[in-house]
Protein backbone atom coordinates (compact mmCIF):
# COMPACT_ATOMS: atom_id res chain seq x y z
CA UNK A 1 0.00 0.00 0.00
CA UNK A 2 2.52 2.69 0.86
CA UNK A 3 4.44 1.63 -2.26
CA UNK A 4 1.58 2.10 -4.27
CA UNK A 5 1.02 5.61 -2.68
CA UNK A 6 4.69 6.89 -3.47
CA UNK A 7 4.44 5.80 -6.99
CA UNK A 8 1.65 7.64 -7.55
CA UNK A 9 3.32 10.53 -5.69
CA UNK A 10 5.90 10.72 -7.77
CA UNK A 11 3.53 10.39 -10.96
CA UNK A 12 1.45 12.83 -9.33
CA UNK A 13 4.73 15.42 -9.65
CA UNK A 14 5.88 14.68 -12.40
CA UNK A 15 3.07 15.32 -14.56
CA UNK A 16 1.95 18.43 -12.94
CA UNK A 17 5.23 19.58 -13.50
CA UNK A 18 4.95 18.31 -17.26
CA UNK A 19 1.40 19.99 -17.24
CA UNK A 20 3.22 23.32 -15.47
CA UNK A 21 5.48 23.21 -18.31
CA UNK A 22 3.21 22.56 -21.35
CA UNK A 23 0.18 24.09 -20.73
CA UNK A 24 1.02 26.85 -17.66
CA UNK A 25 -0.82 26.23 -13.78
CA UNK A 26 -3.32 23.86 -15.24
CA UNK A 27 -6.60 24.53 -13.78
CA UNK A 28 -7.22 28.11 -12.35
CA UNK A 29 -9.77 27.07 -9.08
CA UNK A 30 -11.28 30.05 -7.65
CA UNK A 31 -12.83 30.28 -4.10
CA UNK A 32 -11.82 26.57 -2.73
CA UNK A 33 -8.77 24.75 -4.45
CA UNK A 34 -10.24 21.48 -6.48
CA UNK A 35 -6.80 18.44 -6.55
CA UNK A 36 -6.43 17.65 -10.17
CA UNK A 37 -7.31 13.99 -10.89
CA UNK A 38 -6.82 11.50 -13.71
CA UNK A 39 -3.44 10.69 -13.53
CA UNK A 40 -3.67 7.55 -11.90
CA UNK A 41 -7.19 6.00 -13.68
CA UNK A 42 -7.00 2.65 -13.84
CA UNK A 43 -9.07 1.59 -16.47
CA UNK A 44 -7.27 0.30 -20.37
CA UNK A 45 -8.81 -0.57 -23.42
CA UNK A 46 -8.87 -4.40 -23.93
CA UNK A 47 -5.33 -4.34 -25.36
CA UNK A 48 -4.10 -2.93 -21.99
CA UNK A 49 -3.47 0.51 -23.71
CA UNK A 50 -5.13 4.30 -22.95
CA UNK A 51 -7.65 5.56 -24.80
CA UNK A 52 -6.29 7.69 -27.32
CA UNK A 53 -8.77 10.70 -29.28
CA UNK A 54 -7.83 13.19 -31.55
CA UNK A 55 -10.41 16.19 -31.30
CA UNK A 56 -10.73 18.53 -34.19
CA UNK A 57 -11.94 22.32 -33.77
CA UNK A 58 -13.19 24.76 -36.71
CA UNK A 59 -16.66 26.08 -35.11
CA UNK A 60 -15.77 30.01 -35.65
CA UNK A 61 -12.04 30.98 -36.63
CA UNK A 62 -9.66 28.78 -34.90
CA UNK A 63 -8.72 25.56 -36.20
CA UNK A 64 -7.57 23.41 -33.41
CA UNK A 65 -6.64 19.90 -32.89
CA UNK A 66 -5.67 18.06 -29.92
CA UNK A 67 -4.91 14.13 -28.70
CA UNK A 68 -5.65 13.27 -25.26
CA UNK A 69 -5.79 10.21 -23.55
CA UNK A 70 -8.46 8.73 -21.00
CA UNK A 71 -6.23 10.19 -18.32
CA UNK A 72 -7.10 13.38 -19.18
CA UNK A 73 -2.78 13.64 -20.77
CA UNK A 74 -2.56 16.44 -22.95
CA UNK A 75 -0.26 14.42 -25.74
CA UNK A 76 -0.20 16.29 -28.81
CA UNK A 77 -1.70 19.81 -29.35
CA UNK A 78 -2.00 22.42 -32.10
CA UNK A 79 -3.76 25.50 -33.00
CA UNK A 80 -3.54 28.01 -35.79
CA UNK A 81 -5.61 31.54 -34.75
CA UNK A 82 -6.93 33.87 -37.04
CA UNK A 83 -7.28 36.80 -34.06
CA UNK A 84 -4.95 38.71 -35.99
CA UNK A 85 -6.47 39.20 -39.23
CA UNK A 86 -9.89 39.32 -38.40
CA UNK A 87 -8.98 42.11 -35.86
CA UNK A 88 -7.45 43.85 -38.68
CA UNK A 89 -10.93 42.77 -41.08
CA UNK A 90 -13.15 44.83 -38.48
CA UNK A 91 -14.75 41.19 -37.03
CA UNK A 92 -14.99 37.41 -38.87
CA UNK A 93 -16.39 37.13 -42.42
CA UNK A 94 -17.19 33.71 -42.79
CA UNK A 95 -16.03 33.23 -46.04
CA UNK A 96 -12.42 34.20 -44.89
CA UNK A 97 -12.83 32.14 -42.27
CA UNK A 98 -13.68 29.02 -44.02
CA UNK A 99 -11.00 29.34 -46.45
CA UNK A 100 -8.30 29.82 -43.83
CA UNK A 101 -9.30 26.67 -42.17
CA UNK A 102 -8.89 24.76 -45.22
CA UNK A 103 -5.30 26.43 -45.51
CA UNK A 104 -4.47 25.14 -41.94
CA UNK A 105 -6.00 22.32 -40.95
CA UNK A 106 -4.04 19.77 -42.47
CA UNK A 107 -1.00 20.86 -41.18
CA UNK A 108 -2.62 21.30 -37.37
CA UNK A 109 -4.32 17.61 -37.11
CA UNK A 110 -0.99 16.01 -38.70
CA UNK A 111 1.22 18.30 -36.11
CA UNK A 112 -1.32 17.42 -33.51
CA UNK A 113 -0.73 13.90 -33.73
CA UNK A 114 2.99 14.08 -34.55
CA UNK A 115 3.66 15.81 -31.29
CA UNK A 116 1.23 13.13 -29.67
CA UNK A 117 4.30 10.55 -31.07
CA UNK A 118 1.95 8.04 -32.19
CA UNK A 119 0.14 7.33 -35.57
CA UNK A 120 -3.05 7.63 -37.01
CA UNK A 121 -3.89 4.16 -36.25
CA UNK A 122 -3.23 4.15 -32.62
CA UNK A 123 -6.63 6.37 -32.09
CA UNK A 124 -9.80 5.11 -30.89
CA UNK A 125 -11.90 7.73 -32.30
CA UNK A 126 -11.98 11.10 -33.97
CA UNK A 127 -13.92 13.96 -32.16
CA UNK A 128 -14.85 17.18 -34.57
CA UNK A 129 -16.92 20.12 -33.51
CA UNK A 130 -20.37 20.14 -35.82
CA UNK A 131 -22.85 22.26 -33.48
CA UNK A 132 -23.40 25.49 -33.35
CA UNK A 133 -21.28 28.21 -35.05
CA UNK A 134 -20.59 29.13 -38.16
CA UNK A 135 -22.37 26.80 -41.19
CA UNK A 136 -18.75 27.87 -43.47
CA UNK A 137 -16.22 26.79 -40.69
CA UNK A 138 -17.83 23.88 -39.27
CA UNK A 139 -18.11 22.27 -42.59
CA UNK A 140 -14.45 22.55 -43.25
CA UNK A 141 -13.72 20.53 -39.69
CA UNK A 142 -16.54 17.82 -40.47
CA UNK A 143 -15.24 17.31 -44.24
CA UNK A 144 -11.72 16.73 -43.15
CA UNK A 145 -13.07 14.26 -40.13
CA UNK A 146 -14.67 12.10 -42.19
CA UNK A 147 -12.41 11.75 -45.14
CA UNK A 148 -9.88 11.26 -42.10
CA UNK A 149 -11.64 8.76 -40.41
CA UNK A 150 -12.74 6.96 -43.08
CA UNK A 151 -9.13 6.73 -44.42
CA UNK A 152 -8.02 5.14 -40.89
CA UNK A 153 -11.26 3.40 -39.90
CA UNK A 154 -12.01 4.80 -37.12
CA UNK A 155 -15.07 6.22 -35.48
CA UNK A 156 -16.36 9.36 -35.58
CA UNK A 157 -17.93 11.29 -32.97
CA UNK A 158 -20.02 14.56 -33.48
CA UNK A 159 -19.31 17.08 -30.74
CA UNK A 160 -21.87 19.80 -29.50
CA UNK A 161 -19.57 23.11 -28.63
CA UNK A 162 -20.98 24.68 -25.84
CA UNK A 163 -20.76 20.84 -24.13
CA UNK A 164 -17.45 20.62 -24.62
CA UNK A 165 -16.49 23.89 -23.03
CA UNK A 166 -19.31 23.20 -20.28
CA UNK A 167 -17.09 20.01 -19.90
CA UNK A 168 -13.55 21.26 -20.56
CA UNK A 169 -12.93 21.31 -16.62
CA UNK A 170 -13.38 17.93 -15.82
CA UNK A 171 -10.64 16.99 -17.90
CA UNK A 172 -8.12 18.26 -15.71
CA UNK A 173 -9.98 18.92 -12.12
CA UNK A 174 -12.02 16.58 -9.61
CA UNK A 175 -16.03 18.63 -10.77
CA UNK A 176 -18.36 15.88 -10.31
CA UNK A 177 -22.13 16.34 -11.68
CA UNK A 178 -24.23 17.81 -11.29
CA UNK A 179 -22.31 21.25 -11.17
CA UNK A 180 -23.46 24.86 -12.64
CA UNK A 181 -21.66 26.30 -15.92
CA UNK A 182 -21.59 29.55 -17.36
CA UNK A 183 -20.47 29.93 -20.71
CA UNK A 184 -19.69 33.52 -22.05
CA UNK A 185 -17.52 33.75 -25.01
CA UNK A 186 -17.89 35.54 -28.68
CA UNK A 187 -21.13 33.71 -29.65
CA UNK A 188 -22.66 32.42 -26.93
CA UNK A 189 -24.26 32.85 -23.35
CA UNK A 190 -25.58 30.29 -21.16
CA UNK A 191 -26.45 28.90 -17.87
CA UNK A 192 -26.95 25.69 -17.41
CA UNK A 193 -27.05 22.85 -14.52
CA UNK A 194 -24.96 19.73 -15.92
CA UNK A 195 -26.29 16.20 -14.68
CA UNK A 196 -24.21 14.17 -16.91
CA UNK A 197 -22.13 14.18 -20.02
CA UNK A 198 -25.00 14.66 -22.30
CA UNK A 199 -27.62 16.22 -19.73
CA UNK A 200 -27.96 20.08 -19.22
CA UNK A 201 -30.82 21.45 -18.32
CA UNK A 202 -30.47 25.31 -19.47
CA UNK A 203 -31.90 27.89 -16.77
CA UNK A 204 -30.07 31.42 -18.43
CA UNK A 205 -29.50 31.98 -22.57
CA UNK A 206 -28.34 34.99 -24.27
CA UNK A 207 -31.55 36.85 -25.87
CA UNK A 208 -29.31 39.06 -28.31
CA UNK A 209 -25.76 40.11 -28.67
CA UNK A 210 -23.23 37.79 -27.02
CA UNK A 211 -20.86 39.10 -24.27
CA UNK A 212 -17.58 38.53 -26.64
CA UNK A 213 -19.31 39.95 -29.39
CA UNK A 214 -20.42 43.10 -27.33
CA UNK A 215 -16.53 43.58 -25.97
CA UNK A 216 -15.22 43.15 -29.89
CA UNK A 217 -17.79 45.87 -31.26
CA UNK A 218 -17.09 48.50 -28.49
CA UNK A 219 -13.27 47.99 -28.35
CA UNK A 220 -13.82 48.75 -32.60
CA UNK A 221 -15.68 51.53 -31.73
CA UNK A 222 -12.93 53.01 -29.41
CA UNK A 223 -10.53 51.97 -32.07
CA UNK A 224 -8.41 50.27 -29.47
CA UNK A 225 -6.15 48.61 -32.06
CA UNK A 226 -4.84 52.14 -33.04
CA UNK A 227 -3.09 51.68 -29.32
CA UNK A 228 0.73 50.14 -29.66
CA UNK A 229 -0.49 48.47 -26.08
CA UNK A 230 -3.35 47.06 -28.17
CA UNK A 231 -1.79 45.44 -31.16
CA UNK A 232 -2.22 41.75 -32.16
CA UNK A 233 -5.28 41.74 -29.29
CA UNK A 234 -8.74 40.83 -29.67
CA UNK A 235 -11.37 43.29 -29.00
CA UNK A 236 -12.28 41.60 -25.49
CA UNK A 237 -8.52 41.42 -24.63
CA UNK A 238 -7.97 45.40 -25.57
CA UNK A 239 -11.01 46.21 -23.31
CA UNK A 240 -9.48 44.49 -19.87
CA UNK A 241 -6.51 45.70 -20.68
CA UNK A 242 -7.17 49.33 -20.49
CA UNK A 243 -9.98 48.83 -17.91
CA UNK A 244 -6.94 47.81 -15.22
CA UNK A 245 -6.24 51.88 -15.53
CA UNK A 246 -9.63 52.83 -15.53
CA UNK A 247 -12.83 53.94 -12.76
CA UNK A 248 -15.31 51.25 -12.95
CA UNK A 249 -17.66 53.92 -11.45
CA UNK A 250 -16.50 56.76 -13.60
CA UNK A 251 -19.91 56.63 -15.15
CA UNK A 252 -23.52 55.76 -13.69
CA UNK A 253 -24.12 52.11 -13.81
CA UNK A 254 -27.18 51.33 -16.00
CA UNK A 255 -28.61 47.72 -14.88
CA UNK A 256 -29.61 46.07 -17.75
CA UNK A 257 -32.79 43.81 -17.46
CA UNK A 258 -33.12 44.46 -13.49
CA UNK A 259 -36.52 44.17 -13.04
CA UNK A 260 -36.78 41.28 -15.10
CA UNK A 261 -36.57 38.18 -12.58
CA UNK A 262 -34.98 35.79 -14.97
CA UNK A 263 -31.77 34.23 -15.58
CA UNK A 264 -31.64 35.19 -19.50
CA UNK A 265 -28.83 37.27 -20.46
CA UNK A 266 -28.49 40.69 -23.01
CA UNK A 267 -25.44 42.34 -23.91
CA UNK A 268 -27.58 44.78 -26.57
CA UNK A 269 -28.14 47.05 -24.11
CA UNK A 270 -24.74 47.48 -22.39
CA UNK A 271 -22.84 47.81 -26.32
CA UNK A 272 -25.65 50.33 -26.83
CA UNK A 273 -24.67 52.33 -23.70
CA UNK A 274 -20.88 52.41 -24.53
CA UNK A 275 -21.63 53.63 -28.21
CA UNK A 276 -23.83 56.60 -26.96
CA UNK A 277 -21.09 57.12 -24.14
CA UNK A 278 -18.46 57.30 -26.93
CA UNK A 279 -20.25 59.51 -28.98
CA UNK A 280 -20.79 61.70 -26.05
CA UNK A 281 -16.97 61.99 -25.50
CA UNK A 282 -16.22 62.71 -28.92
CA UNK A 283 -18.36 65.90 -29.22
CA UNK A 284 -17.56 66.98 -26.18
CA UNK A 285 -13.76 66.82 -27.00
CA UNK A 286 -14.21 67.53 -30.55
CA UNK A 287 -12.67 64.01 -31.87
CA UNK A 288 -12.89 63.13 -35.33
CA UNK A 289 -11.27 60.18 -37.91
CA UNK A 290 -8.41 58.13 -35.85
CA UNK A 291 -8.89 59.92 -32.25
CA UNK A 292 -9.18 58.23 -29.64
CA UNK A 293 -11.47 59.77 -26.44
CA UNK A 294 -9.28 61.07 -23.39
CA UNK A 295 -11.41 58.95 -20.73
CA UNK A 296 -10.87 55.61 -22.52
CA UNK A 297 -9.84 53.25 -19.64
CA UNK A 298 -12.71 54.69 -17.44
CA UNK A 299 -15.62 53.98 -20.15
CA UNK A 300 -13.56 50.40 -20.45
CA UNK A 301 -13.70 50.00 -16.93
CA UNK A 302 -17.05 50.68 -16.42
CA UNK A 303 -18.07 48.76 -19.66
CA UNK A 304 -16.62 45.88 -17.99
CA UNK A 305 -18.03 46.48 -14.86
CA UNK A 306 -21.60 46.58 -15.97
CA UNK A 307 -21.05 43.27 -17.39
CA UNK A 308 -20.30 41.84 -14.37
CA UNK A 309 -22.95 42.79 -12.87
CA UNK A 310 -25.08 41.65 -14.98
CA UNK A 311 -23.55 38.10 -15.39
CA UNK A 312 -23.45 38.29 -10.98
CA UNK A 313 -27.48 38.91 -10.95
CA UNK A 314 -28.36 36.08 -13.15
CA UNK A 315 -26.03 33.80 -11.38
CA UNK A 316 -26.97 34.81 -8.44
CA UNK A 317 -30.52 34.26 -8.73
CA UNK A 318 -29.63 30.98 -10.76
CA UNK A 319 -28.13 29.57 -7.50
CA UNK A 320 -31.34 30.29 -5.52
CA UNK A 321 -33.05 28.70 -8.43
CA UNK A 322 -31.26 25.72 -8.06
CA UNK A 323 -31.76 25.62 -4.07
CA UNK A 324 -35.57 25.72 -4.87
CA UNK A 325 -35.82 22.67 -7.07
CA UNK A 326 -33.10 20.66 -5.79
CA UNK A 327 -30.68 21.15 -9.14
CA UNK A 328 -27.95 21.49 -6.88
CA UNK A 329 -26.56 20.25 -3.53
CA UNK A 330 -26.94 22.63 -0.63
CA UNK A 331 -23.10 22.51 -0.31
CA UNK A 332 -20.10 22.31 -1.81
CA UNK A 333 -21.70 23.83 -5.21
CA UNK A 334 -19.87 24.40 -8.06
CA UNK A 335 -19.88 26.96 -10.86
CA UNK A 336 -17.78 26.76 -13.48
CA UNK A 337 -16.39 29.24 -16.36
CA UNK A 338 -16.15 28.34 -19.73
CA UNK A 339 -15.43 30.27 -23.02
CA UNK A 340 -13.17 33.32 -23.99
CA UNK A 341 -14.67 35.53 -21.45
CA UNK A 342 -14.12 33.84 -18.99
CA UNK A 343 -10.17 34.35 -19.09
CA UNK A 344 -11.42 37.98 -18.06
CA UNK A 345 -9.68 37.95 -14.53
CA UNK A 346 -12.07 40.81 -13.73
CA UNK A 347 -15.49 39.09 -14.41
CA UNK A 348 -13.56 35.59 -12.58
CA UNK A 349 -12.71 37.75 -9.35
CA UNK A 350 -16.39 39.49 -9.52
CA UNK A 351 -18.49 36.59 -9.58
CA UNK A 352 -16.01 34.78 -6.91
CA UNK A 353 -17.43 37.17 -4.49
CA UNK A 354 -20.65 36.87 -5.51
CA UNK A 355 -20.80 32.84 -5.32
CA UNK A 356 -18.74 33.08 -1.89
CA UNK A 357 -21.77 33.68 -0.09
CA UNK A 358 -23.72 30.97 -1.49
CA UNK A 359 -21.13 27.90 -0.50
CA UNK A 360 -20.01 27.80 -4.19
CA UNK A 361 -16.43 27.59 -5.56
CA UNK A 362 -15.18 28.51 -8.98
CA UNK A 363 -13.63 26.72 -11.57
CA UNK A 364 -12.04 28.01 -14.48
CA UNK A 365 -9.81 26.27 -16.92
CA UNK A 366 -6.23 27.77 -17.40
CA UNK A 367 -7.37 30.81 -20.26
CA UNK A 368 -5.57 29.12 -23.54
CA UNK A 369 -8.56 26.48 -22.82
CA UNK A 370 -11.16 28.95 -22.45
CA UNK A 371 -10.89 29.63 -25.61
CA UNK A 372 -11.81 27.39 -28.71
CA UNK A 373 -9.32 24.60 -29.00
CA UNK A 374 -8.68 21.29 -30.33
CA UNK A 375 -8.13 19.56 -26.44
CA UNK A 376 -12.08 20.39 -25.16
CA UNK A 377 -13.23 18.80 -28.52
CA UNK A 378 -10.98 15.78 -27.75
CA UNK A 379 -12.10 15.65 -24.15
CA UNK A 380 -15.91 15.31 -24.80
CA UNK A 381 -15.19 13.11 -27.59
CA UNK A 382 -13.45 10.67 -24.88
CA UNK A 383 -15.88 10.87 -22.04
CA UNK A 384 -18.77 10.10 -25.03
CA UNK A 385 -16.85 7.00 -26.23
CA UNK A 386 -16.00 5.76 -22.62
CA UNK A 387 -19.69 5.61 -21.72
CA UNK A 388 -20.34 4.09 -25.73
CA UNK A 389 -23.07 7.49 -26.47
CA UNK A 390 -22.76 10.18 -29.57
CA UNK A 391 -20.77 7.55 -31.88
CA UNK A 392 -21.83 8.23 -35.33
CA UNK A 393 -24.10 5.31 -36.86
CA UNK A 394 -23.65 6.80 -40.73
CA UNK A 395 -21.20 9.55 -40.76
CA UNK A 396 -22.10 10.21 -44.77
CA UNK A 397 -25.60 11.34 -43.26
CA UNK A 398 -23.90 13.69 -40.50
CA UNK A 399 -23.70 17.28 -41.69
CA UNK A 400 -23.38 20.52 -39.32
CA UNK A 401 -25.81 22.15 -37.33
CA UNK A 402 -25.25 25.92 -37.07
CA UNK A 403 -27.81 26.46 -34.37
CA UNK A 404 -28.31 24.70 -32.24
CA UNK A 405 -29.86 24.06 -28.40
CA UNK A 406 -28.58 22.71 -25.78
CA UNK A 407 -30.21 20.18 -23.15
CA UNK A 408 -33.88 20.73 -21.33
CA UNK A 409 -34.49 24.52 -21.48
CA UNK A 410 -36.09 25.56 -18.09
CA UNK A 411 -35.15 28.88 -18.20
CA UNK A 412 -39.42 30.19 -18.04
CA UNK A 413 -39.63 28.23 -15.21
CA UNK A 414 -37.34 30.72 -13.10
CA UNK A 415 -39.27 33.56 -14.01
CA UNK A 416 -42.70 31.88 -12.44
CA UNK A 417 -40.33 31.99 -9.40
CA UNK A 418 -39.98 35.55 -8.68
CA UNK A 419 -36.95 35.44 -6.76
CA UNK A 420 -35.67 38.31 -5.28
CA UNK A 421 -32.21 39.06 -4.87
CA UNK A 422 -30.10 40.71 -2.12
CA UNK A 423 -27.42 43.06 -2.81
CA UNK A 424 -24.00 42.44 -3.01
CA UNK A 425 -20.54 44.14 -3.25
CA UNK A 426 -18.85 42.86 -6.25
CA UNK A 427 -16.20 45.44 -5.86
CA UNK A 428 -13.21 46.22 -3.93
CA UNK A 429 -13.41 49.93 -3.10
Amino acid sequence: MNRMFSVRSAFDRLRRKTLNRETGPGLHVLGTFRPLRRWFNPGTTRTGRRLLVLGIETSCDDTGAAVVDDLGNILGEALNSQTAIHVEMGGIIPPVARDLHKKHIASVVNSAIERADISPQELDAVAVTVKPGLALSLSVGLQFSKQFVKEHQKPLIPIHHMEAHALMARMTNSVEFPFLTLLISGGHSLLAVVKGVDDFVVIGKGLDDAPGEAYDKTARRLKLKLLPQCSGLSGGQAVELLARDGNPQAFKLHPVMSQIADCNFSFAGIKAWAQGAIEKAERENDIEGDGIIPNVADLCATFQYMVLHHLAKRIQRALLFCELTDLLPLKDRVLVLSGGVASNAFIRNGLLKMCSHYDCSIVCPPTRLCTDNGVMIAWNGMERLQLGIGIADDIDQLDVIPKCPLGVDRSAEVRRHAIKLPRIKLLDN
